[in-house]
């Protein structure tokens, strides 16, 4: 089509989708489940003879932060493999990324880790329904956009509640002879390789003293992992606030993607955060990552020194290779109440706290999740590469909160936000005909934005929900292709997340994109038009055929601000960009 030839985009033939992100079920090969229509966050995955985006921005918007440490020499070794990974798991219109031939389904990953023989708390379960007494404080979902409400009492309610809106369980669906279930924070393709643990103080009905927990989802409960001293949260964090930490078993998405796992993995960390940020904004809870700490803090933090220390083999392996199920530590939150104010996070001190964690008395040993297992070597190099070392130098800040704009009220149906984030589902199919309001497409983009709503102020900050959680300014973008939006022209479009990276963007594109605001566009939303044309088959293709990326109003695919983000702070900055 238009599009097509404006891009001068060679067309290819289809080719089987078999190791990528199918829509499969977990538990059938026939079902057809779960989709997804993301490209590459670093690129917009195409080998076009004139490319649509490219990335080598100039460094000049970017400039390395003064907490950040780091070895330049331990830099320059470690950046390479960084780049080798994310090009050697890029797809392409000729090749895509290495990954199985096929589902092992005598092997699929149990997603459900347990720490056997650790005392299990049962937490509460708070339904939708009329019926439940949490639904009358359950703030309406646009509310906690604009302002945050008054902040709830730590409590086993309010834990069981936070869990159960951001981490749960939120359904179970069943076709033919397979059961499978479906949660609260979404991933990909349904296969949840992330972990979640408290870290919390004395809490009435769950422990008479301070404690970490790793969180069970299927049976909503607390598994205490061992007791902390009574002085640790109260020493560097205000009353009331607690820690939540997220930790990747690599394994559980490798095994369905190969090599683009830990890409995946890293996006699932994402979604995480910010279901936690969401479910926290309704108890009147504000988060922010812990971005100072150390891989090695993190593991002590969560009690995963008890796996064995992982060898890498040289080259893609299979066998029965059990300690390739170890985690991954992430990153670890703070969750405080709402209108504290600033406080300071002393990481030197707080890591020499930590330190005395691995004298601690841990609980439970790890269940096992497969028999066998596939190790892609590259994945574990890579997250060799980007463990992230204590940045003690970290100024931790909590900026005051930002409302995202407003643009169509009505778009929101008067739903509260438990309704949205426990009836939240991954869209399946898209049926090629309904029409979006360009009001509703409007207010979906300014939820997209890092700074939220203020006049006069460029885009750069995280400040508004959920991004807020996220201590760096923001460095990823969003380039939409625009199907069917009503009183919109078909066609590419731009949202520019941080607007300091304006004019690079515009040099490292086509001379021929517009740049112009479309109809209607509120004034603080930075979203562009670049070109018009039908893009529908552009838009599949670049989605591994997939229909759902042609059939829908919209799809995207994620731009970053990469190679200058990766050389000016670190690489450890690489997962981050998928949290992002």
């Amino acid at each position: 089509g238009t599009f097509q030839k404006l891009l001068q985009t060679p067309c290819t033939p289809k080719m089987p989708l078999f190791h990528h992100r199918l829509p499969l079920s977990l538990n059938h090969p026939h079902l057809l489940l779960f989709s997804s229509t993301t490209t590459s966050l670093a690129t917009i995955t195409t080998k076009p003879k004139t490319p649509i985006l490219t990335m080598s921005f100039s460094s000049s918007s970017s400039s390395p932060s003064p907490s950040v440490q780091k070895d330049p020499d331990q830099q320059n070794l470690l950046l390479p493999q960084v780049l080798k990974y994310h090009n050697q798991t890029k797809h392409s219109f000729t090749n895509y990324a290495r990954g199985p031939h096929g589902l092992d389904w005598a092997n699929q990953p149990n997603p459900f880790r347990r720490y056997v023989s650790a005392p299990l708390v049962p937490l509460q379960h708070f339904p939708t329904d009329n019926s439940n007494p949490a639904t009358i404080d359950d703030p309406l979902y646009s509310s906690v956009f604009s302002s945050l409400p008054s902040p709830k009492p730590i409590s086993k309610s309010t834990i069981s509640r936070l869990l159960y809106d951001s981490l749960a369980l939120s359904a179970w669906k069943t076709a033919g002879f397979s059961t499978w279930s479906l949660r609260v924070n979404p991933s990909s393709g349904n296969l949840h390789p992330t972990e979640a643990y408290v870290i919390a103080p004395a809490i009435e009905s769950v422990s008479n003293s301070p404690f970490v927990a790793h969180y069970a989802p299927k049976e909503h409960s607390l598994e205490i992992r061992t007791h902390i001293p009574s002085g640790f949260l109260p020493n560097f964090f205000p009353e009331g606030s607690f820690l939540v930490g997220f930790s990747s078993i690599f394994w559980r998405e490798a095994w369905k993607y190969g090599e683009r796992a830990f890409r995946y993995c890293n996006h699932d960390v994402g979604h995480a955060i910010a279901a936690v940020s969401m479910a926290a904004a309704g108890l009147g809870w504000d988060v922010k990552l812990l971005d100072g700490l150390g891989y090695v803090d993190l593991e002590k933090l969560m009690g995963l020194e008890i796996f064995p220390e992982f060898k890498i083999p040289s080259r893609p392996v299979k066998g029965k290779l059990p300690e390739i199920e170890f985690e991954h530590p992430d990153c670890v939150l703070v969750v405080f109440p709402n209108g504290v104010g600033n406080f300071d996070v002393n990481y030197k001190e707080l890591s020499s706290a930590l330190s005395e964690f691995s004298k601690l008395e841990w609980k439970g040993k790890p269940n096992l999740l497969s028999k066998e297992h596939v190790c892609w070597d590259i994945i574990y190099r890579t997250a060799e590469a980007v463990k992230k070392p204590l940045t003690a130098g970290n100024e931790f800040m909590v900026n005051p909160f930002r409302g995202s704009g407003i643009f169509s009220e009505s778009s929101y149906k008067g739903l509260t936000l438990r309704e949205i984030v426990r009836k939240r589902r991954s869209a399946v199919d898209m049926d090629g005909v309904t029409i979006m309001d360009r009001g509703t497409f409007y207010q979906i983009l300014l939820h997209c934005l890092p700074s939220g709503s203020q006049k006069n102020e460029k885009q750069r900050k995280q400040l508004a929900l959920p991004f807020r959680a996220l201590p760096w300014d923001s460095e990823v973008h969003a380039a939409l292709f625009v199907h069917r939006v009503a009183g919109l022209p078909k066609g590419l479009y731009f949202l520019v997340r941080n607007e300091d990276h304006f004019n690079d963007l515009k040099k490292a594109t086509r001379s021929d994109f517009k740049w112009e605001k479309p109809e209607g566009c509120p004034h603080d939303l930075p979203l562009y038009e670049l070109a018009r044309g039908d893009c529908r088959d552009l838009s599949k293709r670049l989605s591994c055929h997939q229909d759902i990326a042609s059939d829908g109003c919209f799809s995207l695919g994620m731009v970053a601000h990469f190679e200058p983000t990766l050389r000016d702070k670190a690489v450890w900055m690489y997962p981050r960009l998928f949290w992002e």
